[in-house]
């Protein structure tokens, strides 16, 4: 009989239909959230069990961390609007606490926030693989080549990520994947008594929202997907690494006006060109004789580390000044600032997430020779980012297949999506977010925002950006076409 209960449910959830009564989620039992930095004390926090693996829905069983803040108005409540976290690998536990203070009032009356940890992540059953400090460098947990493009270092990390997340990953390791992640956000709505979910999911949130609206059409609400990713079923994550190439090279050119306007305080360049080639030969002179910087991991500003700071500093036009800063203190021998290193208990969970999510989605190639080939290329085409978008990873050597087949995003189902797209994206570009247009179809409208920077609704201040999400959850009502901001 157990082995008839599997298959039931396996059969049930390749349809998106209801889970058999085995995976019943109870309701929750809210409770004051542990404090901390920034939690709001209306938010409430609950903890839910749901299965680790959905084939086997009597089999173990994980937490599942949410957290909630209630409409002050309940006379005009529609439902809960979830917050779906990006990464993957990022925690969400306390979204709510963060955007009660930037949502509309609006939204507020007519909503429950909701947040919650995925996965493996957070308060939610966290993973680690064990990484060694050394493997914590966040010049190889984004696969950016050695100094003269060659990729043997990233083979030999690839391989020791892959192993240690076998030897110490648990159980749980095996099942983090979008497609449970959105099983995941099904149990979150049951548990809520919700009959339909609204949520809004940002960067890697798109794609498990997505995921969601496909797998759960009829139990959608009103969707937004903030800043999205490809969601290319070939590909998945490997389409998301490869567009950071696109991403970065669209939004170089917002910082480098930026930076040239203010060449007397920085000295980077007069104009946008002579920026670009300052970054680029300041890259290259820190391949060759990196400079110590302590606090850093490694502890030296490398070439590779000065892009990844880079990136990381496109995010927004806040980070501008840091990137320029840290510029020009490599270029005349000043101390350098200090650096942003997350904790490493932090960076060993989100390692540990990311990767199994972005394996366990899709298989991903291991041929050294072709990624040579890859790197090459993209190095010449994309120097911003010196072909690390295209480079090897652990996924290569992962040592479990994919239990499923990744999710073909389509458009069957509600009218009921909304996307928001910064123009220039670093991480999930415009050119990418327009395959999720074209594969939600007729259920969805894009609107697309002239800023730079990841992250668009509440973020950049586009007052017309953020009317058109408010208006939508607010009234529910998709514009007749798509727009432009």
């Amino acid at each position: 009989m157990r082995n008839l209960v599997t298959l039931s449910a396996a059969a049930l959830l390749a349809a998106g239909l209801a889970l058999p009564a085995q995976a019943a989620t109870a309701a929750p039992q809210w409770a004051a959230c542990p404090a901390g930095k920034g939690v709001d004390p209306r938010q409430e926090c609950a903890t839910l069990k749901v299965p680790m693996d959905y084939g086997d829905p009597g089999g173990p069983r994980i937490s599942l961390a949410i957290s909630r803040i209630r409409t002050a108005q309940p006379a005009t409540r529609r439902g809960v609007l979830l917050i779906i976290p990006g990464g993957p690998g990022s925690p969400g536990l306390n979204r709510p606490s963060v955007q009660v203070n930037k949502l509309p009032r609006a939204v507020l009356d007519r909503f429950d926030i909701v947040g919650f940890d995925p996965r493996g992540v957070g308060r939610s059953s966290p993973v680690s693989c064990g990484l060694e400090p050394r493997d914590l460098d966040v010049t190889r947990l984004k696969p950016y080549p050695d100094a003269d493009g060659g990729i043997a270092g990233n083979a030999a990390w690839s391989r020791r990520i892959a192993e240690a997340c076998a030897r110490n990953g648990g159980p749980l390791i095996r099942h983090i994947s979008t497609r449970n992640e959105a099983r995941d956000i099904d149990a979150i709505r049951r548990a809520l008594g919700e009959k339909k979910l609204s949520y809004w999911g940002v960067s890697y949130g798109t794609y498990a929202g997505a995921v969601y609206a496909t797998m759960f059409p009829e139990r959608t609400d009103r969707v937004v997907l903030d800043s999205n990713d490809d969601p290319d079923p070939r590909k998945v994550a490997r389409q998301w690494l490869a567009n950071y190439a696109v991403g970065v090279e669209d939004r170089f050119p917002d910082f480098a006006a930026w930076a040239a306007a203010r060449g007397g305080e920085y000295g980077l360049g007069a104009d946008a060109g002579a920026v670009r080639r300052t970054f680029l030969e300041l890259a290259a002179r820190l391949d060759r004789e990196p400079l110590p910087w302590t606090g850093a991991n490694p502890p030296l500003l490398t070439g590779n580390l000065l892009r990844e700071t880079m990136l990381n500093a496109f995010y927004s036009d806040a980070g501008f000044p840091v990137l320029a800063g840290l510029m020009k203190a490599a270029r005349t021998g000043a101390e350098l600032p200090p650096p942003n290193t997350p904790p490493e208990a932090a960076m060993q969970n989100t390692a540990a997430h990311a990767g199994a999510t972005m394996c366990n989605d899709v298989e991903w190639p291991d041929s050294i020779s072709r990624h040579e080939r890859q790197v090459k290329r993209n190095r010449e085409e994309f120097p911003l980012t010196a072909g690390m978008p295209v480079n090897l990873g652990p996924c290569a050597y992962w040592p479990y297949k994919p239990a499923e087949r990744p999710v073909k995003v389509g458009s069957r189902g509600p009218a009921n999506v909304m996307l928001i797209q910064n123009l220039r994206d670093p991480s999930t570009p415009y050119s990418g977010a327009l395959r999720m247009r074209e594969a939600f179809g007729q259920r969805a409208r894009m609107v697309g925002v002239d800023s730079g920077g990841h992250g668009v609704y509440l973020a950049n201040g586009n007052a017309c950006g953020d009317r058109a999400v408010t208006d939508f959850l607010t009234g529910g009502h998709l514009p007749p076409r798509d727009q432009s901001c």
